[in-house]
């Protein structure tokens, strides 16, 4: 028997689309202004100005909706739960390997999970650590321009401990990291929802899940 799960809350969906958006925009402002690959023909063109402004605004887009998710694991739903990302919780190693196993083509059929698999609890933990580092990072870049006890405590004070440039090389690996991850995230959940036939793609649009009634 079969019944739909509301799995993925509203807000849930919500960050994660806003990441999504943020970050597509965010690497593609980043690297132009590493690399500028747009060259100004006239001097009415503000082409990197309008780039910094773009990966402003969504950098604080992206940090709000971090912030909102830390609030959501203390007050969504178990499948939002920060106790979902606890990798030493009873049965979790055994669950990375038996759905790595799965990812591999060493298994046909993954083990069965509703919410997250035991793959996602370490892939996300790696990733918010990720987050937490992309954005103090880039606010201490910015504090460079910007003075105050706000500014430092979003991440100027790194500039105490390392060189504009190291931190922007650090900003800039980040940043290859999360699309590496994007692409993989992609990809497993695709291979997935493939296999499981519970709507794990479509899950993130609606919040619904199908899956076996125990």
């Amino acid at each position: 028997m079969l019944k739909r799960v509301y799995v993925w809350e509203f807000p849930v969906r919500l960050t994660h689309w806003i990441n999504v958006l943020s970050i597509a925009s965010l690497s593609i402002t980043g690297y132009y202004i590493g690399n500028p690959f747009i060259h100004a023909v006239s001097t009415d063109q503000y082409i990197m100005g309008w780039m910094r402004f773009i990966h402003f605004v969504a950098a604080y887009l992206f940090a709000v909706s971090f912030l909102i998710r830390i609030y959501w694991s203390l007050a969504g739903n178990k499948y939002a739960s920060w106790r979902v990302f606890n990798p030493f919780s009873a049965g979790k190693f055994k669950g990375l390997i038996e759905i790595t196993k799965f990812y591999l083509f060493l298994k046909k059929e993954p083990p069965k999970a509703v919410g997250h698999t035991a793959c996602a609890t370490y892939m996300y933990l790696g990733l918010f650590i990720l987050f937490i580092a992309e954005i103090l990072t880039g606010f201490a870049l910015y504090s460079q321009s910007h003075v105050g006890f706000f500014w430092k405590l979003m991440g100027g004070w790194m500039l105490s401990l390392f060189s504009a440039q190291t931190l922007r090389l650090y900003h800039h690996l980040v940043m290859w990291l999360i699309i590496a991850f994007s692409i993989a995230h992609v990809y497993m959940g695709w291979l997935l929802d493939r296999a499981e036939r519970s709507g794990v793609m479509s899950s993130i649009f609606s919040g619904y899940k199908t899956v076996e009634e125990e």
